[in-house]
C-alpha cells in the first residue's frame, strides 16, 4: 500500500512539474481560472480560440469577469450574440499584440502599442501603477506556451468605425 501510494504521488508531482514546465497555451491558462469565464465565453463566441491557441507570440491584456462586469448592463450578453460578432471580434483583438510577448518590464518602456484590432493601446506609468488606457494591470507576466498575459480591471472598448 505504501508503495501504491508513494508511486501515486510521484505521478501527481511529476504532472505538477511538467506543467509548470510546460503551461499551457493563452486559452488553456483563461480556461483554467474562473476569474476569465467571461472571457473565455467571448473568445469562443468570437471564434478566436484556435488563433489565440496558435503559436504565437502574442502579449493579451486579459479583463476579469469584474472587468467585463463594470460594462452596462446587457453588454455582454448582447455582444456575445452571434448577430455581434464582429463587434466582438474587434473588442476582443483590441486586448493583443502579435509577435510579441512582451513582459511588464517591456510593457512600461512603452507609451503606445498598436493592437491586433488596428487601434493604439497608451500605456502609462504613475504612482507605481501601469495604465493601459482607462485599465489598470493587476497582475502581471503569466507565461503561456504562446505568449504572455497581464490582467486588467476593465475592457479595453476600441474607437468603432
Amino acid at each position: 500500500m505504501k508503495k501504491v501510494l508513494a508511486f501515486v504521488g510521484a505521478v501527481l508531482l511529476s504532472s505538477v512539474l511538467a506543467q509548470s514546465s510546460n503551461p499551457g497555451t493563452i486559452v488553456d491558462i483563461a480556461a483554467g481560472n474562473k476569474d476569465f469565464s467571461t472571457l473565455v465565453a467571448a473568445v469562443q463566441a468570437a471564434g478566436l480560440v484556435e488563433t489565440l491557441s496558435s503559436q504565437g507570440p502574442f502579449t493579451v491584456f486579459a479583463p476579469t469577469n469584474e472587468a467585463f462586469a463594470k460594462l452596462p448592463a446587457g453588454t455582454v450578453e448582447t455582444l456575445l450574440k452571434p448577430e455581434n460578432k464582429a463587434t466582438l471580434t474587434s473588442i476582443l483583438t483590441y486586448h493583443v499584440i502579435a509577435g510579441k510577448a512582451l513582459k511588464a518590464d517591456k510593457v512600461v518602456k512603452r507609451t503606445s502599442i498598436k493592437t491586433v484590432q488596428g487601434g493604439i493601446l497608451r500605456i502609462v506609468v504613475k504612482d507605481g501603477k501601469v495604465m493601459v488606457n482607462n485599465a489598470q494591470v493587476i497582475a502581471t507576466d503569466i507565461v503561456a506556451s504562446n505568449g504572455v498575459i497581464h490582467v486588467i480591471d476593465a475592457v479595453l472598448l476600441p474607437k468603432m468605425k
